[in-house]
């Protein structure tokens, strides 16, 4: 059995760890089989964390992910290689994540201190699956700060309910956050992982985050001033971007 962890930041966002430290840290710090790297809004701390993966040595995978910011809040998007666009509908966001191939993950459910999908937003979704429109898993062991309070309400509608596919995920920001929490799956490889999410033979294996001594108050306090000015401005630049084309274009017509 193999071991992945879905959720994690860098440098590039609202986390901490550079691209090759980060790789330098799985390599001799976890005994990870597959880490995903998603960014909030952009896939270039995914490529560029795969382009040095791809130049080194090193026993574990990567995969290319984002954590989309939609109108409803936070989407997974995993096994990307194109960037999808932040700000619009959840359905929408689907539709493209799926189109290229990729997978869907709910991080953090139900949580209000950070922009997460709530019950009507899932369940809207789960009401449209015979249109085309599913969640891949669901984010149901997270034991970051901004899920650790919800994970239960989450898990228990989903047993009753909702019935996703649970993965288990860091939501990395630090170092000594990576693989505390993890997604178990049948074989080793990323490819193996992807066809057991999509097959449901995937199991969570909870964990401990790291506690504050371990993290380092400074780096918390960092950490906590990027994640104000680094995912707006992820979340709202290119769409501005693109209105501003617009506006443009209209002008010289």
């Amino acid at each position: 059995m193999g071991t992945a962890d879905l959720h994690i930041h860098t440098a590039f966002g609202d986390g901490l760890p550079e691209p090759q430290e980060l790789l330098e840290y799985v390599e001799s710090c976890t005994d990870l089989d597959v880490i995903a790297i998603t960014e909030h809004d952009s896939i270039d701390a995914a490529l560029r964390v795969r382009e040095l993966h791809a130049r080194g040595r090193y026993r574990f995978e990567v995969v290319v992910g984002m954590e989309i910011t939609t109108l409803a809040g936070h989407l997974l998007a995993l096994f990307v290689e194109e960037p999808v666009p932040s700000l619009r509908p959840l359905t929408t966001t689907i539709d493209r994540i799926h189109s290229q191939g990729g997978l869907c993950v709910v991080p953090h459910p139900l949580s209000p201190l950070t922009r997460s999908l709530g019950r009507r937003a899932i369940e809207g979704v789960l009401r449209r699956q015979t249109d085309g429109l599913w969640f891949d898993g669901i984010e149901l062991s997270n034991p970051s700060p901004a899920a650790r309070f919800t994970n239960g309400r989450a898990q228990r509608l989903n047993l009753e309910r909702w019935k996703i596919t649970e993965v288990g995920s860091s939501d990395a920001h630090y170092l000594p956050a990576i693989g505390c929490t993890a997604t178990e799956f049948p074989g080793r490889t990323a490819a193996d992982l992807r066809a057991a999410i999509l097959a449901g033979t995937v199991r969570t294996l909870p964990g401990r985050y790291p506690s504050l001594s371990e993290i380092g108050p400074r780096a918390v306090m960092l950490q906590s001033w990027r994640a104000l000015w680094a995912t707006p401005r992820h979340a709202v630049a290119r769409p501005a971007m693109a209105v501003l084309r617009r506006l443009a274009e209209r002008r010289r017509r």
